[in-house]
């Protein structure tokens, strides 16, 4: 059939290219080497205009992950979306969101770069409104306008890189780090990267996008549209390092952990819950690399798109055998009748939490560690080791609800792991979340820096990820119900799962404030202005002309009155003459 002739040739393109482009940059990493490409696009009078491409290490690595994600998703969508009349657009909308992550990845200039970065965010309004409905729309909307502060944040930060005669950032974060346009510069971008990333306050838009189809989710929120801001920003740390901008950014990213741990606790739909841990991902790459470790936060983006694109890929398939229920209560016993799927959610989820020789661990054991040996505050310490224990008990929540107890499902659902479309995608990204870590480990630190712990410290990580996997099952045991607590209580869990009310300050009280100053200025808008404007002018112009016409419609009656009102009006002369 057509639509699995596209997905497959699509599929074999992007599985080659990633397994080129990781072999490239793993031989471009040991042998420090760099390619700097620039195509003269066409020149006026001394004004060349270039097209700059930058080919080096992590930008080779993190293009090969990109793809082969993007190919998974697009053989594992050949069977999702197989009842989709309008599969040819999905796949193409797919592909042009992958160029231009592309086009992002490999672009040392800000211009060429607000290319990608808006395909982005265009690509990403048209897929998150796929499914035609209100709350699709509500939806691409703030995915949209959210991300178009960061947007506006780059285009003056455009204007403002003239200041040095290039928009070739990649020539300036290492000669002009103290430079007071460059400090500007890297602030704009810093709040670019918090908006495409969703850090506080605009993480409203990133639960909000899982509107979208679940294999678009995968792609998303694991290695391309909310990692382009940490991309971006790692890029720029040679220049931002030891500013203020960057103890800003580490207090709202450690802030965004816990905000996201707390709220995918307190939440039942399947997406919303995979994708608040995403969040709280992201605040963990924000704040290591707010620390001044950039390598860390790359290491940690790239073993958390894997294990996060195999999450969506097993949530999408429990969510199609299921009839397209996304609620986790109605879930049980998915490991007796989908056990590939059930294998590979729970890997994922362990690898999630840092369980030892997973992929994850060896980037978040390795970031709590560098975190321990920091001298930062308290505070920063005690939240990053609380959220850190909420992701175990969030991840150990989802496995009670999905494979203990009861069965819960529809009796019309079709429970099986017969598809092989569906099946082989989650089993290949199953083997690099178990493998990808410690290649990556091997090839990416070839010289360790000494660490150097005392015993309680060091096994401080594994016992906050086990004390949060056991709470995780023990609350959720005990099934608390809410009507027995009090109404102050209810309301601070309503506090805490609705992300601190993120979402309705994003929306509702955001536009209202501009919605009231419009109905202050209309005052003067529609009625004063009106009156003596445009629209009084016209009444009183067809008030005359209607009475003149009057005046002219050869009636006796108005005849009579006219003559007596001059009869009147001499007899009033006379009178006073």
């Amino acid at each position: 059939m057509l639509y699995f002739n596209i997905c497959y040739i699509s599929f074999v393109f992007l599985f080659v290219m990633s397994l080129l482009m990781i072999f490239l940059g793993v031989n471009f990493m040991l042998s420090d080497y760099v390619v700097f490409v620039e195509w003269e696009l066409f020149t006026i009078n001394s004004s060349t205009i270039v097209m700059t491409l930058l080919f080096d290490w992590m930008s080779l690595i993190f293009l090969g992950f990109v793809m082969f994600i993007s190919s998974m998703v697009i053989f594992y969508s050949s069977s999702y979306m197989s009842g989709d009349y309008n599969i040819n657009r999905f796949i193409l909308l797919v592909l042009m969101f992958v160029f231009s992550m592309g086009v992002l990845i490999v672009s040392p200039n800000l211009v060429s770069l607000l290319l990608g970065w808006d395909g982005l965010g265009l690509v990403s309004y048209c897929l998150v409104i796929y499914y035609q409905n209100v709350k699709s729309y509500n939806a691409g909307m703030l995915t949209a306008l959210s991300n178009r502060v960061g947007d506006v944040a780059i285009l003056l930060s455009i204007a403002w890189l003239l200041n040095f005669g290039s928009w070739n950032y990649i020539y300036y974060t290492n000669y002009f780090s103290n430079h007071p346009d460059m400090m500007f510069i890297s602030f704009l971008i810093v709040l670019a990267g918090m908006t495409k990333s969703a850090q506080i306050p605009f993480s409203a838009w990133l639960p909000a996008a899982m509107a979208a189809p679940t294999p678009v989710s995968s792609l998303v929120h694991s290695s391309t549209l909310v990692t382009a801001g940490v991309y971006l920003l790692i890029r720029f740390s040679p220049v931002v390092s030891g500013s203020f901008i960057w103890y800003i950014l580490l207090l709202l990213s450690v802030m965004t952990m816990f905000m996201a741990g707390l709220g995918a606790n307190f939440e039942f739909d399947l997406k919303k819950i995979i994708a608040l841990s995403t969040l709280s991902q992201l605040g963990v790459m924000m704040s290591i690399l707010s620390l001044g470790y950039p390598i860390l936060a790359y290491f940690h983006l790239l073993t958390h798109a894997m294990f996060k694109a195999l999450l969506f890929l097993c949530a999408g398939a429990m969510i199609h055998s299921i009839k397209d229920w996304q609620d986790i209560r109605s879930l049980g016993l998915m490991s007796k009748f989908m056990p590939t799927t059930s294998m590979c959610l729970n890997i994922a989820n362990l690898a999630l939490c840092g369980m030892p020789f997973l992929a994850g661990f060896y980037s978040k054991d390795l970031i709590l560690e560098v975190l321990e040996m920091k001298t930062s505050n308290i505070f920063i310490f005690i939240v990053y080791f609380i959220s850190t224990g909420l992701t175990a008990v969030y991840s150990f929540r989802l496995i009670f609800y999905s494979m203990m107890g009861d069965n819960n499902m529809f009796t019309n659902s079709a429970l099986d792991d017969s598809e092989f479309r569906l099946t082989s995608p989650m089993i290949a990204l199953t083997s690099m979340a178990i493998t990808v870590g410690s290649m990556l480990c091997w090839v990416m630190f070839t010289r360790f820096e000494m660490i150097c712990l005392p015993n309680h410290l060091k096994m401080l990580t594994l016992s906050v990820c086990l004390f949060g996997a056991w709470m995780g099952l023990e609350i959720n045991q005990m099934k608390i119900m809410f009507t027995t607590l009090s109404s102050k209580l209810l309301d601070f869990c309503s506090f805490l799962g609705s992300m601190w009310f993120l979402p309705t300050l994003s929306t509702v009280m955001l536009s209202s404030l501009f919605m009231n100053s419009g109905l202050s200025y209309m005052t003067v808008d529609q009625r004063w202005g009106e009156y003596f404007g445009a629209q009084g002018l016209y009444k009183n112009f067809m008030l005359t002309s209607s009475n003149l016409q009057l005046m002219q419609a050869s009636n006796i009656k108005i005849y009579l009155m006219t003559f007596f009102f001059w009869v009147l009006f001499i007899l009033m002369v006379l009178f006073v003459l």
